[in-house]
């Protein structure tokens, strides 16, 4: 037991070490490449725009760890901000049309937790089903066409700043404090971790199950909305198409991050790094005037080269606990 506590600790101590040299090597060559990287202004930028895929990522991070997967979280950025700017249009006050956009959310993700933990069917199904219904409904319900001309008060979330700091960034910053309690600080997130390890042995601790798997996903789903408020603020319009690859983006974040699609291992700090990265990589691809696809190719290589490195450390660290055993 001690063994395996300490090789995870050096797992993640390690990684953490990998990623912050990967973010500053990015960091240098851009710079070198592109004096204008280094600007205050071009810093706030990446950050904010790897506020919305981040703060999913965190949302996509707890399912994962409950061996699960999420990919209707794009499309509930789209269903939940068409409804929230819906509702505004139609003179909801904002603070309320915010709470019905997480409610769409809640309701989305608590709909594919339900039917993952209580009929047993694997959320990759279930997931990609409410991914084409959800985007279904938002095309639906508006034509198509995008919901514009949305108040100053409900754009604050996107395009608002408190000390010259962009609100999506302080709501990314939130959001993170708040997981970070809920998944290091509380008896849920050891109940989450337990279930991803070893779900057998998570009902022998007479832990519920079905409604742990159902609230990581009802959590997804309410991040998702959030960061489809963020959006539509910064896009001053809630857009039907808006999301769209966004769960291949949070995936590739908690991945790179060191979070193991096997359940039970990663954490949100390494989340946070892989959005960064991520992040830096969009913004060098923008400013070097590359052709924006290849940020698709490279998030692919990212996942790639990701799942063959914690593969193999994991593999290595497993051989060296049965070594350690037999010594024993």
């Amino acid at each position: 037991m001690v063994v395996t506590e300490s090789l995870s600790r050096k797992f993640f101590t390690s990684s953490y070490t990998v990623l912050g040299a990967v973010l500053a090597a990015l960091c240098a060559v851009l710079a070198f490449m592109e004096p204008r990287f280094l600007t205050v202004d071009n810093f706030l930028n990446v950050m904010r725009q790897s506020s919305i895929i981040g703060i999913i990522a965190l949302g996509m991070t707890c399912v994962i760890l409950a061996r699960g997967i999420d990919l209707s979280v794009g499309s509930i950025v789209a269903l939940s901000s068409i409804v929230a700017a819906a509702a505004v249009r139609a003179g909801v006050p904002f603070l309320a049309a915010w709470g019905i956009a997480l409610l769409v959310g809640g309701l989305c993700g608590g709909i594919n937790g339900v039917i993952v933990a209580r009929l047993g069917i694997p959320p990759f199904i279930v997931t990609l089903g409410m991914m084409g219904a959800a985007r279904g409904a938002a095309l639906l319900f508006t034509g198509g066409a995008p919901i514009s001309g949305l108040s100053g008060a409900f754009r604050v979330l996107g395009t608002g700043s408190v000390a010259g700091v962009p609100v999506p960034i302080l709501v990314f910053a939130v959001v993170f404090v708040m997981l970070y309690v809920l998944l290091e600080r509380s008896i849920w997130g050891e109940q989450v971790r337990s279930i991803g390890s070893n779900p057998v042995a998570a009902w022998g601790a007479a832990i519920s199950v079905p409604r742990i798997t159902a609230s990581v996903f009802m959590l997804s789903g309410i991040l998702s909305a959030i960061a489809g408020l963020v959006l539509t603020g910064r896009l001053d319009a809630a857009q039907p198409t808006a999301g769209l690859g966004y769960e291949f983006g949070a995936i590739a974040a908690a991945v790179l991050g060191g979070t193991q699609f096997s359940g039970g291992k990663g954490t949100l700090f390494g989340t946070v790094l892989g959005v960064l990265i991520m992040g830096v990589i969009g913004n060098g691809i923008n400013i070097l005037n590359v052709n924006p696809f290849y940020e698709q190719v490279v998030r692919g290589l990212v996942i790639a080269v990701a799942l063959v490195f914690y593969g193999r450390f994991a593999a290595r660290g497993t051989t060296r606990v049965l070594r350690s055993g037999e010594k024993g």
